[in-house]
């Protein structure tokens, strides 16, 4: 059975963002083992997925969730028509041996790109597993979800608002965890990451409700 995409990006929580002055284009080989592929030099969506599920498959990851800013169908699978969405990042969660994983990337222009990104990625992880140069838990050691997919807390809980509140509560709310959470007052990064990701994610849905 493929597993459903998620809609829209949940970025993972204290990851970071790649500068829009960053973000490049790029170009990844389309192919992908067992297939061919011809798609005028551009990586598809369809294309990018694909690659980045077998690969990951091949490296015995399991409830695989990708998630991005392509719309899904009924049977959450991204349209195949979808446009390019103004944000390209691309998240996958999984499991390692029953650990929770995540892997993310926004370097690219294109979702298509990012995907086929972190496809490499995962190949080129299997090339160093096959050379004996680490085991899988040292490769992934750094790529915990946290938290996991499923157990992503929305916007209003991480800032202890109610669902309904205004975009004045929550920049309210946002300085004043941000104050709490600071290092010099015995905070943590983690902690700020969050509060900054659910801030991202209230203005997105409340610009969006407008």
């Amino acid at each position: 059975m493929i597993p459903p995409d998620a809609f829209p990006l949940a970025w993972p929580v204290g990851w970071p963002r790649t500068p829009a002055d960053k973000v490049a284009r790029a170009r990844f080989n389309v192919r992908v083992t067992g297939h061919a592929y011809r798609t005028k030099g551009q990586v598809t969506n369809y294309v990018g997925r694909l690659r980045l599920m077998e690969e990951l498959r091949r490296l015995g990851a399991t409830d695989i969730v990708l998630s991005t800013n392509l719309p899904t169908r009924l049977d959450g699978l991204p349209y195949s028509s979808a446009k390019e969405p103004s944000d390209h990042g691309v998240a996958v969660y999984f499991r390692i041996k029953g650990e929770p994983r995540v892997l993310a990337c926004d370097r690219w222009d294109r979702v298509a790109d990012n995907m086929a990104a972190l496809a490499a990625h995962v190949e080129a992880m299997r090339g160093q597993l096959r050379w004996g140069v680490g085991t899988l838990e040292q490769a992934f050691g750094g790529y915990r979800a946290l938290p996991e997919m499923g157990a992503r807390r929305r916007w209003w809980e991480v800032l202890g608002l109610d669902p309904g509140a205004t975009m004045a509560d929550v920049d309210r709310k946002r300085a004043e965890l941000l104050m709490r959470f600071h290092p010099d007052r015995g905070g943590a990064h983690d902690q700020a990451a969050e509060v900054n990701a659910a801030y991202d994610e209230a203005r997105k849905e409340l610009a969006a409700a407008a």
